[in-house]
Protein backbone atom coordinates (compact mmCIF):
# COMPACT_ATOMS: atom_id res chain seq x y z
CA UNK A 1 0.00 0.00 0.00
CA UNK A 2 1.32 3.68 -0.56
CA UNK A 3 -0.05 6.81 0.94
CA UNK A 4 0.19 9.72 -1.34
CA UNK A 5 -0.74 13.33 0.15
CA UNK A 6 -2.51 15.45 -2.57
CA UNK A 7 -2.61 18.64 -0.26
CA UNK A 8 -4.65 20.66 1.72
CA UNK A 9 -7.96 22.72 0.21
CA UNK A 10 -10.06 25.25 2.12
CA UNK A 11 -9.16 23.46 5.72
CA UNK A 12 -9.17 19.84 4.14
CA UNK A 13 -6.53 17.81 4.04
CA UNK A 14 -6.24 14.98 1.40
CA UNK A 15 -4.83 11.86 1.27
CA UNK A 16 -4.78 8.64 -1.07
CA UNK A 17 -4.58 5.51 -0.27
CA UNK A 18 -3.38 2.76 -2.99
CA UNK A 19 -3.25 -1.11 -2.22
CA UNK A 20 -5.09 -2.90 0.56
CA UNK A 21 -4.87 -1.27 4.03
CA UNK A 22 -3.55 -4.57 6.27
CA UNK A 23 -1.97 -4.92 9.73
CA UNK A 24 1.31 -5.30 7.44
CA UNK A 25 1.13 -1.19 6.12
CA UNK A 26 -0.98 0.29 8.81
CA UNK A 27 1.71 2.18 10.34
CA UNK A 28 2.66 4.08 6.99
CA UNK A 29 -0.87 5.05 7.14
CA UNK A 30 -0.23 6.27 11.11
CA UNK A 31 2.29 8.40 10.01
CA UNK A 32 0.52 9.73 6.99
CA UNK A 33 -2.07 10.67 8.77
CA UNK A 34 -0.70 12.16 12.21
CA UNK A 35 1.57 14.56 9.29
CA UNK A 36 -1.84 15.71 8.35
CA UNK A 37 -2.86 16.29 11.52
CA UNK A 38 -3.68 20.47 11.06
CA UNK A 39 -6.68 20.29 8.42
CA UNK A 40 -9.79 20.57 9.88
CA UNK A 41 -11.50 17.30 7.83
CA UNK A 42 -9.29 14.83 6.57
CA UNK A 43 -10.29 13.15 3.39
CA UNK A 44 -9.38 10.01 2.94
CA UNK A 45 -9.68 8.78 -0.64
CA UNK A 46 -10.12 4.95 -0.73
CA UNK A 47 -11.05 4.26 -4.21
CA UNK A 48 -8.26 2.60 -5.08
CA UNK A 49 -8.19 0.17 -2.03
CA UNK A 50 -9.62 -3.14 -2.70
CA UNK A 51 -9.85 -4.42 1.02
CA UNK A 52 -9.13 -3.32 4.87
CA UNK A 53 -8.46 -5.80 6.86
CA UNK A 54 -9.82 -5.91 10.73
CA UNK A 55 -6.01 -3.66 11.44
CA UNK A 56 -6.82 -1.68 9.09
CA UNK A 57 -10.59 -0.73 10.69
CA UNK A 58 -9.22 -0.44 13.37
CA UNK A 59 -6.45 2.19 12.30
CA UNK A 60 -9.58 4.34 10.54
CA UNK A 61 -11.52 3.84 13.84
CA UNK A 62 -8.30 5.70 15.40
CA UNK A 63 -8.18 8.10 13.29
CA UNK A 64 -11.76 9.41 14.00
CA UNK A 65 -11.55 9.24 17.66
CA UNK A 66 -8.42 11.03 17.97
CA UNK A 67 -9.41 13.81 15.31
CA UNK A 68 -13.40 13.92 17.06
CA UNK A 69 -11.67 14.60 20.34
CA UNK A 70 -9.64 18.00 18.82
CA UNK A 71 -12.67 18.80 17.15
CA UNK A 72 -11.64 17.46 13.24
CA UNK A 73 -13.81 15.65 11.11
CA UNK A 74 -12.74 12.58 8.59
CA UNK A 75 -14.54 11.64 5.39
CA UNK A 76 -13.86 8.63 3.28
CA UNK A 77 -14.51 8.76 -0.89
CA UNK A 78 -14.48 6.27 -2.66
CA UNK A 79 -15.43 3.14 -0.84
CA UNK A 80 -15.92 -0.13 -3.11
CA UNK A 81 -18.83 -2.16 -2.09
CA UNK A 82 -16.57 -4.52 -0.31
CA UNK A 83 -15.22 -2.06 2.08
CA UNK A 84 -18.37 -0.76 2.46
CA UNK A 85 -20.03 -4.35 3.56
CA UNK A 86 -16.95 -4.31 6.03
CA UNK A 87 -18.07 -1.06 7.31
CA UNK A 88 -21.58 -2.20 7.84
CA UNK A 89 -21.04 -5.66 9.23
CA UNK A 90 -19.44 -4.03 12.07
CA UNK A 91 -21.82 -1.16 12.12
CA UNK A 92 -19.45 1.72 11.89
CA UNK A 93 -20.96 3.22 8.21
CA UNK A 94 -22.83 6.01 10.38
CA UNK A 95 -19.15 7.33 12.14
CA UNK A 96 -17.49 8.15 8.51
CA UNK A 97 -18.93 11.05 6.30
CA UNK A 98 -18.76 8.66 3.18
CA UNK A 99 -18.55 10.16 -0.13
CA UNK A 100 -18.62 8.32 -3.78
CA UNK A 101 -15.68 10.21 -4.88
CA UNK A 102 -13.15 12.09 -4.02
CA UNK A 103 -14.90 15.68 -6.38
CA UNK A 104 -18.02 15.15 -4.56
CA UNK A 105 -16.07 15.04 -0.58
CA UNK A 106 -14.51 18.23 -1.81
CA UNK A 107 -17.12 19.60 -3.59
CA UNK A 108 -19.92 18.96 -0.18
CA UNK A 109 -17.43 19.59 1.98
CA UNK A 110 -16.48 22.96 0.57
CA UNK A 111 -20.35 23.95 0.24
CA UNK A 112 -20.21 23.18 4.15
CA UNK A 113 -17.68 25.44 5.15
CA UNK A 114 -19.10 27.92 2.90
CA UNK A 115 -22.25 27.79 5.10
Amino acid sequence: MTVERIGVFNGQGVLCLRGPLTKENVLPFQNAVRREDTSDTMIIDLSEVPYIDSSGLGSLVTVYLSRQKKGQRVALSGVNERVFRLFEITKLESFFLIFPTLDSALAALNGAAEA
